[in-house]
């Protein structure tokens, strides 16, 4: 994909589709619910469609329509044997939540992805899940997948974690449901928290106080009608952008702002962003907002501490606004990107290094003295989605011509990404 500089300001308003970290989510607990689950405004990219590849695979039925996505659940326990390994693609999240899913069955099965995925680290969800006594392993005993689960009968534990992850939390949780006792995760930060609110929903006893999540095993849960608000992270771009390109002004409509996710936009507007929120309202049980966002003289901030969590999938796109920006960025606390898709820490300081920016990798992040021209480059995105797309807003804004390399890798998240973007360029 070549990018070049724009010379007019983004205009118009834009729907970016539904949260990833929700649709997945809603699948899983509608394929262990009793009854159906309609699920509005699903994300049907390449990872969420792994997570109803892996259920269609144990024997659950989901309709694709043209609106919605219905899930057919089988309860608690009807989830079937699968008769070849589960494949989760590139999705992290389909991997580390399935596997407290499966841990708790009464049957054998063995989870795969793609080579990114074999690479990402699982012993953050296998040591908990011993803990509760599962049978897991790595095959290649490096404590990354392909993973063997064999499942059984699991007991409740009080889980410290070591790091802030949605990930973890919800495998925890997700096996808790399977448990003799009940289950508690006290993460170092508070995560996203899309499962606890998802599960509540769907009618598990969960409670959340301060860093801690607890829920009662067993549950009966029921099927129920959701709409998945817009994805934060994909709204970042074009967040990005209306901030950056000069004269612009965009609307980003029914985005989810659920305070564990919202760090994006209090680091924006720490940095002089101009970002109202309009049509404040309650989508089942998220917070949902429109977003008007206009031009902004942008300055440098400090990114560190528990708003890390918050925002941990847009500090690439946060480096990029502070590359724009006048005087000194830092970013702290973020050793966590190193292990994504890629090393986003050392990507995201090659790559601006490319195009002319004034950037430092540290051990936990970056420092990013920002404000001067940037320059086109052939950017490599290393299959990553949200590199590619960060990169993508990056060469709107600077000189020449970028091209990215391996771009159509957005599917991951964001299968019209170019399409919208360039829906913004009269």
């Amino acid at each position: 994909m070549k990018i070049t500089k724009l010379i007019k300001p983004l205009q118009g308003e834009l729907s970016v589709p539904g949260d990833k970290s929700i649709s997945h989510r809603a699948i899983m607990l509608g394929a262990l619910c009793e009854g159906i689950t309609e699920v509005s405004h699903f994300l049907e990219s390449a990872d969420c469609l792994s997570t109803i590849s892996c259920f269609e695979k144990m024997g659950i039925q989901i309709e694709k329509q043209r609106d919605s996505v219905i899930v057919h659940g089988k309860g608690l326990r009807g989830l079937q044997a699968p008769k070849t390994a589960l494949d989760c693609g590139n999705s992290g999240t389909t991997m580390r939540l399935i596997s407290g899913i499966l841990s708790g069955q009464g049957f054998s099965c063995e989870l795969t992805g793609d080579a990114s995925i074999q690479k990402r680290p699982m012993k953050r969800i296998i040591s908990p899940l011993i803990s509760m006594g599962a049978n897991i392993r790595s095959l290649k005993t490096n404590d990354c997948a392909p993973l063997q689960i064999n499942g059984q009968q699991l007991r409740g534990i009080h889980y410290a974690s070591p790091i802030a992850s949605a990930q973890v939390k919800s495998c925890v949780l997700l096996a808790g449901l399977y448990a003799d006792t009940k289950t508690s995760v006290t993460e170092p930060y508070l995560s996203r928290n899309h499962t606890e609110l998802m599960l509540s929903y769907f009618g598990a006893d969960v409670e959340s106080r301060g860093t801690t999540a607890s829920i009662v095993p067993n549950p009966v849960l029921n099927g129920q009608k959701i709409t998945v608000p817009g994805d934060i992270s994909s709204a970042a771009y074009f967040i990005a952008a209306g901030l950056m390109i000069p004269g612009s002004e965009i609307l980003l409509r029914d985005v989810g702002i659920n305070p564990t996710r919202d760090g994006i936009l209090q680091i924006c507007k720490g940095m002089g962003g101009d970002i109202t929120l309009l049509n404040l309202h309650k989508q089942g049980f998220e917070t949902v907002a429109d977003l008007l966002v206009k031009a902004s003289s942008l300055h440098g901030t400090i990114v560190e501490g528990e708003i890390i969590p918050t925002l941990i999938d847009e500090i690439p796109i946060i480096a990029v606004l502070a590359s724009f920006a006048r005087g000194t960025t830092v970013i702290r606390d973020a050793e966590e990107l190193k292990v994504k898709e890629s090393n986003r820490l050392d990507v995201m300081v090659q790559e601006l290094s490319a195009m002319g920016v004034d950037i430092e990798g540290t051990e936990d992040g970056m420092i990013i003295r920002g404000g001067k021209p940037l320059h086109g480059a052939v950017i490599d995105s290393r299959l990553d989605h949200r590199i590619a797309m960060s990169f993508a807003i990056a060469g709107l804004a600077a000189e020449g011509e970028t091209t990215i390399e391996h771009s159509d890798c957005v599917d991951i998240s964001y299968p019209g990404f170019f399409k919208d973007l360039n829906a913004l360029q009269h």
